[in-house]
């Protein structure tokens, strides 16, 4: 009986200096910056008010995104940065009888978070996004507005070489909006 407890605890301390060796040892040979792209759909929610009545807006469209950033690889962990440009498409609906459209789309700057083990990942990011939106009703524009606003989002990747798959969800919490989010899976290749 000893003696199987003995091996047991060998095989123990062989898989303890495996996972050890293994989290200290480099992610991957490959690069730290890396250029990518999403696609994915956005919804985009306004609550209006004008002297009589409310009136909500909630609407989704085709969006998507492309982006630049660079890994700061850690055992285990990964800090980074990243920018991109997001088109989040032009909502539109019918709104008290009449087609309202809002066309958003902005430069997003995030410092990134994630946990690495092996080829999978996830992360959270968090930063600002400098918007541009616009607004017409019935094909005539009425008003635009610009500003710039927090941004935060989750996501995670499987890594395929220098080629990671993400899929992410982000929210971007533009001025006199409720929410302006997206849900996108792309590709992101590192060099």
């Amino acid at each position: 009986m000893m003696k199987t407890g003995m091996k047991g605890q060998r095989y123990l301390a062989a898989a303890a200096a495996f996972l050890v060796t293994a989290a200290l040892a480099p992610a991957e040979s490959r690069a730290d910056a890396y250029i990518g792209g999403s696609l994915g759909q956005s919804a985009v929610a306004v609550e209006v008010s004008d002297q009589i009545q409310t009136f909500a807006f909630d609407e989704e469209d085709f969006a998507w995104k492309a982006f630049v950033g660079y890994e700061f690889p850690l055992p285990l962990l990964s800090l980074g940065i990243e920018a991109g440009y997001v088109d989040f498409g032009a909502p539109s609906g019918d709104v008290l009888g009449s087609q309202l459209e809002v066309d958003v789309d902005g430069f997003s700057a995030f410092g990134m978070l994630g946990v690495d083990i092996g080829p999978v990942g996830v992360f959270a990011k968090y930063g600002v996004i400098s918007w541009d939106a616009s607004v017409s009703v019935d094909g005539v524009g009425v008003g635009s507005d610009d500003g710039s606003d927090p941004a935060y989002g989750v996501g995670a990747k499987i890594g395929l070489g220098s080629l990671d798959i993400r899929a992410e969800y982000e929210i971007f919490d533009v001025e006199d909006s409720d929410d302006v989010t997206m849900l996108s899976v792309g590709l992101a290749w590192s060099f």
